[in-house]
């Protein structure tokens, strides 16, 4: 993501006004946190085993290992926000990381007794408003196409599914290291919501 380092003024800034709007307390996280980032995830994994997605042992120490990676590289840029609940308690967070240059949903979760509180589309937006501030402004992510709390859940919010072939190369890595770590690999797939966020 073009200037990086500036963004976290601009994502305490956005995180303000999307308090304001949702009602739903977000502030930029502070370097240290991974391992409420991991509470939260593993809380909100928990889901996907209702659905019978379990990783392999194997494949499960490998995705967290590459996953922790990722999210200390987002606290440490300042690209990652927490929503808290009303007691100050971390219940979801939003990572951003640049691939191909262009900004991508690293991760988005929210604890499941959070959920369905408009938590995950409160920092969805304030990813979007973040995105459409770089150029060109365009946010991808990765995800299910058959969950509904996945590809649904984001073509409601405006994006559209992309095809490997329209990724550039960075974005086709992630997508086939998901698909090689991840269960159901063929349900893997890109997104991408452009300018007019």
């Amino acid at each position: 993501m073009k200037g990086t380092q500036n963004m976290l003024g601009v994502m305490a800034a956005e995180a303000a006004l999307s308090a304001l709007d949702a009602e739903i307390p977000l502030r930029v996280a502070q370097a240290d946190e991974i391992e409420t980032l991991c509470d939260i995830d593993l809380d909100a994994s928990r889901l996907f085993d209702q659905v019978g997605l379990e990783l392999t042992a194997q494949n499960s120490a490998e995705y967290a290992a590459l996953e922790r990676s990722r999210w200390l590289e987002c606290l440490e840029s300042g690209t990652t926000l927490i929503a808290s609940n009303r007691s100050g308690l971390p219940v979801g967070f939003a990572a951003l990381r640049a691939l191909d240059g262009e900004p991508y949903l690293e991760q988005l979760s929210v604890r499941m007794r959070a959920m369905r509180n408009g938590i995950g589309t409160a920092l969805l937006r304030v990813a979007e408003r973040l995105s459409a501030k770089t150029q060109p402004a365009t946010l991808w992510l990765t995800t299910y196409r058959h969950l509904s709390w996945n590809a649904p859940f984001y073509e409601r919010a405006g994006f559209v599914p992309v095809c490997a072939e329209q990724c550039g190369n960075e974005m086709l890595q992630e997508l086939l290291s998901q698909r090689r770590l991840l269960p159901k690999p063929n349900m893997r797939l890109a997104m991408r919501k452009r300018r007019g966020l």
